[in-house]
């Protein structure tokens, strides 16, 4: 298992690419692409729009409050836990096996929002990324070489347990 120390969460709220306002403006940059989706909204709003993500990844949490609602995604269920704060080998594992078999949906027990770094990690290239940024809109983030080059860097400031 992987924990981000304390001292390093601050520089993980920054975006982990291009944020939008809304969905809507970047519609256009996910047509014809492979999308990958983490977190609750993220997920019910692309669903919303008619867009299937080939994996999302989801805790029933926004804002770490419960949701009172799951997103509707017909697509096979694999269930990890993955504390706050860390990455667990089962998330890991959960994100290769949704990868080998889309659509998957993963149902986290603890905390999804750094499910970002493995699944940028595993997912082919040319795939986008997307991901809620509290309370200021949509994180988009083309997986490329330099994302995972990116996620990799992010991964070395944390401890392996």
């Amino acid at each position: 298992m992987l924990r981000l120390p304390a001292h390093h969460r601050e520089g993980l709220h920054r975006p982990f690419g291009t944020l939008y306002r809304n969905l809507s403006e970047l519609l256009p940059l996910l047509s014809g692409k492979q999308v990958y989706a983490v977190g609750d909204v993220v997920t019910h709003r692309l669903l919303r729009i008619g867009v299937v993500p080939e994996v999302a990844v989801i805790d029933g949490k926004t804002m770490r409050t419960p949701c009172s609602w799951t997103p509707e995604y017909h697509a096979r269920k694999i269930h990890a836990m993955n504390p706050p704060g860390t990455i667990t080998d089962e998330l890991i594992a959960a994100i290769r096996v949704a990868l080998s078999h889309p659509p998957s949906l993963i149902v986290v027990e603890g905390e999804e929002d750094l499910a970002v770094l493995p699944l940028v990690l595993a997912a082919p290239e040319g795939g986008m990324l997307l991901y809620g940024q509290p309370n200021e809109g949509v994180v988009l983030r083309e997986i490329d070489a330099q994302a995972k080059k990116d996620a990799t860097n992010l991964l070395s400031l944390f401890t392996s347990e």
